[in-house]
């Protein structure tokens, strides 16, 4: 179990990222678990400007239908990066976002253990330009899905 700082430079690290030409669809990313904690929760609620209370009082969050601390549904965003290592292709810095679908199954709590699996589905060329098509799927501790996606990007050059 691994538990990292999420990296806020996204250009260090970028001569060791896979390229275009490393991207093979099918092949499964590699992905290393992380522990989501109720710091990490809160300072990205905070960034998005989501202070609900489920998000930050326990007493609260306890008379809810969740009983206790949730995290947001956009903590897939957080979890992209703490869930995968510096040489991901994703972590690419001029990578574009064409387009996501997410489903939510359960919320992740804090203490959560996160599992991801991701891969490359399809990569195309249109007008010049480098498509790729993944998918994505979290998953907690009990192996139970916490979200799932599918998302189109533009990759650089």
């Amino acid at each position: 179990m691994t538990t990292t700082n999420f990296e806020t430079d996204f250009w260090k690290h970028e001569e060791v990222r896979k390229i275009w030409d490393d991207i093979i669809p099918g092949q499964p990313r590699k992905t290393i678990p992380y522990t989501l904690t109720l710091e990490a929760i809160q300072k990205l609620c905070k960034v998005l400007g989501d202070e609900h209370p489920l998000y930050f009082d326990e007493e609260y969050a306890k008379t809810t239908p969740y009983k206790g601390i949730i995290a947001p549904p956009s903590i897939h965003i957080l979890l992209m990066f703490s869930c995968t290592p510096v040489d991901d292709w994703m972590r690419s810095p001029g990578t574009i976002n064409a387009g996501q679908s997410w489903s939510y199954n359960i919320p992740a709590r804090p203490g959560d253990v996160i599992r991801l699996e991701a891969r490359a589905l399809d990569k195309f060329i249109k007008k010049e330009r480098l498509f790729v098509v993944h998918d994505n799927v979290f998953f907690n501790q009990n192996n139970e899905v916490i979200c799932s996606g599918r998302g189109w990007t533009i990759r650089p050059n």
